[in-house]
Parts: C-alpha cells; structure tokens; sequence
C-alpha cells in the first residue's frame, strides 16, 4: 500500500506542475503585452508631439517669412529669447522719450515762471497792438455790420463824390404818419437812406449839442489823414478832461495803438482816447479840429460847428438833418462800422486787463442789424443816439438827440424800429 502511494506522488506533483505552468505563462505574456502597448502608445505620444513641435516650427518660420515680406525693412527675432529683449529694449526707449519730454516741460515751465509780470503784461499789449494793426490791413469783413460789409481798406473819401451821394433831404413829412409814432426824444429825425425819404422828423432845423457824437468826424479825419494805425499812443496829463471833469479808465501812461484808441473812443465814448487820437494829429489838436470844420463844410453840414475832438464842449453842434449827412459819410469808412458795431474788447492797460462795452446795448441785441452806432451825453445836450440800421430790408438812419432818462433813447430806437416793421412807410 505504501509504495503504491509512493509511486502515485511523483506523477501528481508533476501534474500539478504542469496544470500550473500555462497560467503563469499567460500572465507574462499578458504582462509583456500590456508593457509593449504601453510603450507603443509612448512612442506614438512622442512621435505626435514631434509632429506639433515642427508644426509649430513651421508656422514660426512662415510667420517670420510673412513679416519679413509685409514689413520691408521690419527686422523680426529669431527666437522668443530675442523677441522679449526687443520688447524690454523698446519700453525703455519709450521711458527714456517720456522722461526727455516731462524734462523739456519742467524747463519751458522754468522759462515762463522765470518771466516777470510786467514782460508777459508788456508781450500782452504788443500782440495786441499787432492784432489791430493786422486787422486794419487784411480787409477783413465786419460781421456785425452785415449790411455794411466791405473790405477794410482806409482811405479818405473825395469830398466831392460824398457830396453828391450824401445831399440834404429836404425836411417834409406827412403827418398822419407822424402821429402814429410818438418819441420821447425833443429832436428826432428818422430817413430811408437809401431814397433820402424822410420817414419822421422833429426839430430837424435847429442846431443843438451833439456830445459824443462827435467822435464819428474826430475819428473820419484820423483816416483820412491815413496815419499809421499801429503807431503806438501814450495817454498823457493832455489827455485828462478839464472841462467837465469827467473820470476814465485809461490812466495816464497808459499806450495803446492808435486803432486801439479809435476802437475805445467809438465803442465806449472814451474822452481820453479820442482827445489823444486829435492830439497826436499831424498839426496837434488844433490842426484836427480845423480838419474836421473843413469837412462838415464839404459834406454840406451848414449848421454843424466843431470846438473839440471829444463832444465835451458843448459849443460842439449840428442840426438832426446835418447828423444824417455824418453819419452817411461815416457808412463809407468799414473801420468805423466795425468799432462802432462792437460789443465788448479787453485791453491790456498797465498791470490789468481792462473789459470796455459799448454804450449802445442795441448792438448785442439779435433783433438788430445796425451798421453804424454812436451814442453821446453830456448836460446840455441830453442823451443822444444816431444809428444806421437796416429795418425790413430798408436801410435807415435814425438821429434821436436831446432825451432824458437812461434808457428813453433805447425806448425811442426800439419804438421806430416797431413802427417801421409794423406801418406800411416801407
């Protein structure tokens, strides 16, 4: 019995051997499947890399190609190494510029501050003077006076040739038509320019003070004597108003351009400026007053009489009638329709920048197309107001002399203007 099972046990262990044999076989080949598949799958991995890589190389390369065609002269890097140099390169160029430029500002800064008052105050007032000096020669058109518009070009106007086109109307009226208007003005007269047609009249004979209106001739025969408007004026004790005592910005010492002074003298009846644009006439004082008489004369003014420059002499007079004729005449001169038409200027005077209006507020007004504008006061001659004016389509000159009150001379203007806009005169 024991060496039965002594001859069995050899032939089981082999058999168990063998059965156990086949599965470890299958797990190494299964194990070195599993690593070859592995390892293929890596090198496929690898080999798709790759291709992006030289994808990408590819596409560097055509970039490169691209820009280097599209840009000329563009120089392109060759590696990112390169490309973020060129970057960092241009940012500092850019800080560097920045920095040369807020240095160039710190020092024009450094130059204006080192400026004193007086030099930018005294640049001020040359620019100025050269703007009006620059004005007075381009023959720019006045855009207030749309009318009126010519090209600035001043010149005397032959006396002869004025007097022809400026005749005096003669002073008849039909009274129904008078009586639908009533002004507050004792002097009033009111004429189509362009027929001489007297559209109302009141106390048009009688020669009365004018006042400021004046300054329209002290400034006419500043032009016609065709002296330099650039020249450059010093206001002097000469200048101050002895006789009425009256107060002026223009201090003395104070220079200004002699357009400068014509400008102040018509649009804000400046005594001072006007009395230095006769006192610096060829001749003085004496020589413009004379010129201005010899004009009124040639005009056919025979009721008008000049003693002074400014109107503060009340021995200054004319009729309404003789008014129109001036204030024609003055129609003729495109410097004296712009100054006069001009709403507000600043002056550079001394240390201050000096704000001047016109004394007319009609010109500011839109409602308004007005081509010649003076106003003038003093005691004996009442408030006084002459325009030229353009009022449905027509151009009219209105004379309004002797009014009481501040603003009876605006009422009596904005009266005819609605008179004349409303009747059937036109």
């Amino acid at each position: 019995m024991m060496s039965f099972r002594s001859a069995l046990l050899p032939s089981f262990v082999l058999g168990l051997v063998l059965a156990i044999t086949p599965i470890h076989q299958a797990e190494a080949k299964e194990t070195h499947t599993t690593k070859v598949s592995k390892t293929a799958k890596t090198s496929k991995t690898t080999k798709v890399t790759a291709s992006k890589t030289n994808d990408t190389q590819k596409s560097t390369k055509k970039t490169v190609k691209t820009t280097k065609k599209s840009n000329g002269k563009a120089v392109v890097a060759k590696t990112s190494t390169k490309t973020s140099k060129s970057k960092t390169v241009a940012v500092v160029s850019k800080k560097d510029k920045a920095s040369k430029s807020q240095k160039s500002l710190v020092k024009s800064d450094a130059q204006k501050t080192s400026k004193t008052k007086e030099q930018r105050l005294a640049e001020r007032k040359e620019r100025s003077r050269e703007r009006f000096a620059k004005v007075s020669r381009t023959g720019q058109i006045a855009k207030v006076a749309k009318y009126a518009a010519k090209p600035v070009v001043v010149a005397s106007v032959a006396a002869t040739s004025v007097i022809a086109s400026q005749s005096t109307p003669a002073i008849e009226q039909n009274k129904s038509i008078a009586s639908t208007l009533n002004l507050e003005s004792k002097s009033a007269l009111v004429i189509n320019s362009a027929t001489g047609e007297v559209l109302y009249g009141k106390n048009t004979d009688q020669p009365i003070p004018i006042a400021s209106i004046t300054k329209l001739m002290t400034v006419m025969v500043v032009l016609d004597a065709k002296l330099p408007l650039d020249e450059a004026i010093t206001i002097t004790e000469d200048d101050i108003d002895r006789l009425k005592n009256t107060s002026s910005r223009l201090r003395v010492g104070s220079v200004l351009s002699r357009a400068e002074l014509m400008l102040l003298a018509l649009m804000s009846s400046e005594n001072r400026a006007a009395h230095a644009l006769a006192r610096t006439y060829t001749g003085g004082e004496s020589a413009a007053i004379a010129a201005m008489n010899r004009k009124a004369n040639a005009l056919g003014m025979t009721q008008t009489r000049f003693e002074d420059g400014t109107g503060l002499n009340s021995h200054n007079v004319a009729s309404p009638k003789d008014l129109v004729v001036m204030v024609k005449a003055a129609s003729t001169y495109p410097l004296i329709s712009r100054f006069s038409t001009t709403g507000g200027h600043a002056v550079a005077i001394k240390d201050s920048i000096q704000q001047f209006n016109n004394t007319n507020m009609l010109v500011k007004n839109p409602d308004w197309e007005i081509g010649i504008s003076k106003t003038g006061y003093i005691n004996e001659a009442g408030k006084c107001l002459v325009m030229q004016a353009k009022i449905k389509s027509t151009p009219v000159v209105i004379v309004l002399m002797d009014s009481w009150g501040k603003y009876t001379r605006i009422g009596d203007a904005q009266r005819v203007k609605k008179w004349l806009e409303s009747s059937s005169v036109n």
